[in-house]
């Protein structure tokens, strides 16, 4: 019994193109008791993997937390799965504002001691005395109350893309240690203050006001549905954003735009800029903001250093990062020595820059292409690529893209070939082409010729 992903992730992404389905990307969650949590976990994957359904779910005693994907046409079907459960009947699943049908390129389902890792005891107080949940305009309303103090209990790398203006914006981490530092910043603040809180999804202040309201403070409120519903409710009904900026999201994305405002710089050079990145480097991968200029300079790395390290021999990448890479603790959120435009904890509520509005992606022309070869090396001084190729011919003056999940899609025309170490017009399946790129590829990057 299959419980388990068989499928690389650029293979992934590859069905996924030829399927031409349009995917929803969507997110929710629900506190309830699971006795079985494994159980549980192993019954969802069962469900969900013929319905071609990917994301990251994190599964517990207490619940479940869910960011996903899937084709629009099994939208209903996947609710049905979720309805046998009655803690999940008529639970409102968050739709992103903008689709990437690669968002998620795997269906991940892991058993946790919490779905949310908060650091509390929840034996010692009352998790379902939460706070007053909150719609839009009722949000809107009390945040220009002068008695409402405004919490984003996200982390530094999310509130800096876009916050709520006003806003008490920790600089953390994670989730666990903003709630003692607002505890303690807020402590004069028990009695005579609405406390007002928000979150991407709403997950994480589902336990925040509790928490707060078990420390005595007497007037909690919380954002129904966190951001994503908001930006929903302010669009439907026309109302005014306090949000601005940006909205950070857990896939592939990395961030869905609430306002066209720009409120943080490019990490690198301090241009105006929302849009983040993950260090190249396999012994790094350090997220942070970079602008399209300094990922051409940079080649998608945080540091000189790292992009040095990226043009030696893989073989001397993997003895460099012996002993440091440790699956997820190698990814570190925005905070270097090398980062000179980063300035964690001093936000500002103004627009640094408008971003231009994109066309819907359903809106863009879907491209016919056809898979012909792979990477297999990248000659850095010479800017140079190796391919294999394994299906069709390439000929001179085809239009073809080069695609990676760090690569991205590049699009080139080939005006000049080398076939088997000879310059030629035709290359066909087992030769080995090498021809001029302008960027630096990779192993995982594919080779695709566009018919139209």
């Amino acid at each position: 019994m299959q419980l388990y992903n068989t499928m690389r992730a650029e293979e992934r992404a590859e069905l996924i193109d030829q399927a031409g389905k349009q995917r929803l990307t969507l997110s929710f969650y629900a506190y309830a008791k699971i006795e079985d949590p494994k159980k549980f976990r192993d019954d969802l994957f069962l469900a969900w993997n013929p319905l071609d359904v990917l994301g990251r779910i994190y599964v517990a005693h207490e619940g479940i937390n869910a960011q996903l994907s899937l084709p629009a046409d099994s939208f209903y079907d996947f609710k049905e799965t979720l309805e046998i459960y009655p803690f999940m009947q008529g639970i409102r699943l968050n739709i992103a504002r903008e689709q990437d049908d690669h968002s998620f390129l795997k269906l991940t389902i892991k058993v946790r001691h919490k779905i949310v890792a908060d650091g509390l005891d929840d034996s010692s107080f009352d998790v379902t005395n939460k706070g007053i949940h909150l719609r839009a305009r009722e949000f809107n309303t009390l945040l220009d109350d002068p008695n409402t103090i405004v919490v984003d209990f996200r982390n530094h790398y999310e509130s800096e893309i876009g916050h709520f203006k006003g806003a008490i914006t920790p600089d953390v981490d994670t989730f666990r240690e903003s709630l003692p530092l607002i505890e303690e910043q807020l402590k004069n603040f028990k009695e005579d203050k609405n406390l007002l809180m928000y979150c991407t999804g709403g997950i994480r202040c589902e336990k925040a006001s509790a928490f707060f309201k078990h420390k005595g403070f007497k007037n909690v409120y919380q954002l129904e549905g966190g951001i994503i519903e908001y930006a929903k409710q302010i669009e439907q009904e026309g109302l005014e954003s306090k949000f601005i900026g940006k909205n950070f999201v857990f896939d592939h994305r990395l961030g869905e735009r609430i306002t066209q405002d720009i409120v943080s710089q490019c990490h690198q050079c301090g241009k105006p800029c929302d849009n983040h990145t993950n260090c190249v480097n396999d012994g790094c991968h350090l997220l942070f903001i970079q602008c399209d200029e300094c990922q051409e300079k940079m080649e998608n790395c945080c540091s000189s250093a790292c992009q040095e390290i990226t043009h030696l021999p893989l073989a001397e990448q993997v003895k460099l990062r012996q002993g440091i890479q440790k699956g997820n603790m190698i990814f570190k959120k925005g905070k270097s020595a090398a980062l000179k435009y980063k300035h964690s904890g001093e936000l500002s509520d103004l627009s640094l820059a408008i971003a231009e509005k994109p066309k819907p992606i359903r809106e863009r022309i879907k491209q016919k292409k056809v898979l012909v070869g792979k990477a297999q090396h990248y000659y850095t001084k010479a800017q140079v690529g190796l391919f294999l190729i394994e299906n069709q011919q390439v000929t001179i003056g085809d239009k073809i893209l080069i695609s990676g999940p760090t690569t991205g899609n590049q699009e080139l025309i080939l005006d000049k070939i080398v076939v088997n170490g000879t310059e030629n017009t035709v290359a066909k399946p087992g030769d080995k082409l090498t021809f001029s790129v302008p960027f630096r590829i990779r192993l995982s990057d594919k080779l695709f010729k566009i018919l139209s």
